[in-house]
């Protein structure tokens, strides 16, 4: 099986798959841009929270990984007695709340129609919600920045 770092890694580049495609189409001007953005936005965004999700895992080390996938830091199994939360966690609680990591967690595709889908029980609103290519390619950037810097620190312990 692979380590949580390298499937954090893995769906980081699956990303970058997706946006190299989306940018070309983009490019290539056949398709309308908020069509492009319905069919890519999720999958990018899928791929992009997943390796967010692995590498949570790969920061905390839980003794064992658990049955689902976290999507936030609060979703992570709590440290054992007597371990604090690191300060990479700390970190990305920050981002969660306000920041690019909030954006990237909140986005959601708009519909034909008007307005953005919305999750049952969820009242914030997509109007604004970034369309292109190159808001995801700054989300997979500072996720893959983040990735590194933080991995740099997990090698040293």
């Amino acid at each position: 099986m692979s380590s949580p770092r390298g499937l954090a890694n893995h769906h980081l580049y699956l990303a970058r798959l997706v946006l190299a495609a989306w940018q070309r189409d983009v490019a290539a001007a056949e398709v309308p841009a908020s069509t492009l953005a319905a069919a890519f936005g999720p999958a990018c965004q899928a791929h992009l929270l997943r390796a967010y999700g692995w590498f949570l895992l790969a920061v905390s080390n839980p003794p064992e990984l658990p049955a689902t996938l976290p999507g936030r830091v609060a979703d992570l199994p709590s440290p054992p007695e007597g371990r604090a939360i690191s300060g990479e966690l700390r970190e990305f609680e920050q981002l969660e709340k306000s920041g690019w990591l909030a954006e990237l967690l909140a986005w959601q595709v708009a519909t034909p129609g008007g307005g953005a889908r919305r999750s049952f029980g969820n009242l914030a609103s997509g109007a604004d919600a970034p369309a292109g290519p190159e808001h995801f390619g700054q989300w997979a950037g500072q996720l893959e920045a983040r990735f590194a810097r933080m991995g740099d620190a997990l090698d040293e312990y």
